[in-house]
């Protein structure tokens, strides 16, 4: 096994790991042993769990920004591109039910904790952010574009949480489809008013 193989798979396993128990909640035993490596050969590639989670950050960025590039490359429709997010709850139904919205809860533990990484995990909010308001312009709402972003953001993860203590299915396409009712509602504004 390369060092890199064995880095991506630490990763890997603490990312899950952090989003099942939470960060302050996983140890470096509890990382070794889903890795299957002696604490040893875990210490050659990581000295400190703030390293691990530095990476586990890292990752998510990197990951949700080729999300976001696939859903820019798969359409030129930027109403389609945000059902594409909204529809994200639908997708990760299952994980929202047991564990919460991964961004949400590595967000909120961080900021219990008062942890440094804080605001790198919150850099993965402000890449959805900006990335909404961009496809919000594009759809002529320019003035509005962050304001509709954060709205639509607050309403996904509010669904998020409440999956997490709720889980229902129904509850979950009720919401998504009253957001896309709600976008459709936004495109019209925009057009009625000529995207002012």
């Amino acid at each position: 096994m390369s060092d890199k193989s064995t880095r991506a798979q630490i990763v890997d396993a603490a990312d899950r790991l952090f989003y099942r128990h939470g960060f302050d909640h996983t140890s470096f035993a509890d990382i070794a042993g889903a890795v299957k490596i002696s604490r040893g050969n875990f210490y050659h590639h990581f000295k400190a769990k703030d390293d691990i989670l530095d990476s586990v950050i890292e990752t998510r960025l990197a990951n949700t920004r080729a999300m976001l590039d696939g859903w820019e490359n798969a359409s030129d429709d930027p109403a389609e591109r945000i059902r594409s997010f909204i529809n994200i709850l639908i997708m990760n139904e299952d994980k929202i039910s047991k564990y919460g919205c991964p961004v949400g809860t590595l967000s909120s533990e961080l900021a219990k904790l008062n942890h440094a990484a804080r605001t790198d995990a919150n850099g993965l909010f402000t890449l959805f952010r900006t990335w909404l308001a961009r496809q919000f312009a594009l759809l002529g709402l320019k003035d509005d574009a962050d304001r509709l972003a954060m709205h639509l953001l607050a309403r996904s993860q509010g669904v998020a949480t409440l999956t997490n203590a709720f889980p229902d299915p129904a509850f979950v396409r009720h919401e998504v489809e009253q957001m896309c009712d709600w976008l459709d509602r936004c495109i019209a504004g925009a057009k009625h008013t000529g995207g002012k």
